[in-house]
């Protein structure tokens, strides 16, 4: 059974969606802010992963980035409208770093999905804020929920933006998914 380093809600669903085995818990880490996407996501991810007791802990980690600059969650309700204001009508990317550490072990993967906003109006701006979903979510939106609105288009792994790259996760350790007993 794996661990799960992480408080997110949307990483427990896509680990039950794809009848993984696991616990959670909580990783108390300092995250990286800045430096190259990828590396940013995977130290974080081996930061949590790291953090938390077990014999095989999932660490993960998302940021959103717009002209090099990678966002994690925004600390209010303001900060939520600017952070859809430049996204608006514009191409971001969406990365994620994923850590499983198994005893002295560690394997770490990154993914990175593009993500185009269609243009948004003050008025649907205040509207997303408004539904509070922005709230504890990389970039301020939520794409599996309400935030899907604001979105035209995704290129690559719709999973990785919601929160947990799964085709990651299934090149890292497909024993995770597909259990040992079908793997030998």
């Amino acid at each position: 059974m794996v661990v799960l380093a992480s408080r997110s809600p949307q990483r427990r669903a896509i680990l039950e969606q794809l009848g993984v085995r696991f616990t959670t818990a909580i990783p108390d880490v300092e995250e990286v802010t800045s430096g190259e996407p990828g590396d940013l996501v995977a130290d974080n991810a081996l930061r949590k992963a790291r953090a938390v007791e077990g014999d095989c802990v999932l660490g993960v980690d998302t940021a959103v980035v717009l002209d090099g600059v990678a966002y994690g969650k925004p600390g209010d309700r303001t900060e939520a409208g600017e952070w859809l204001r430049r996204l608006s009508g514009r191409r971001h990317e969406v990365w994620s770093g994923i850590a499983l550490r198994s005893g002295a072990r560690e394997r770490v993967a990154t993914a990175m999905t593009r993500v185009h906003f269609r243009p948004l109006e003050p008025s649907e701006i205040r509207w997303y804020v408004a539904t509070n979903e922005w709230r504890e979510r990389a970039g301020g939106y939520a794409i599996q929920g309400r935030g899907s609105a604001l979105v035209e288009r995704v290129e690559g792994d719709f999973w990785n933006v919601v929160g947990l790259p799964v085709r990651e996760l299934v090149r890292l350790a497909p024993e995770l998914v597909i259990g040992r007993s079908e793997l030998d």
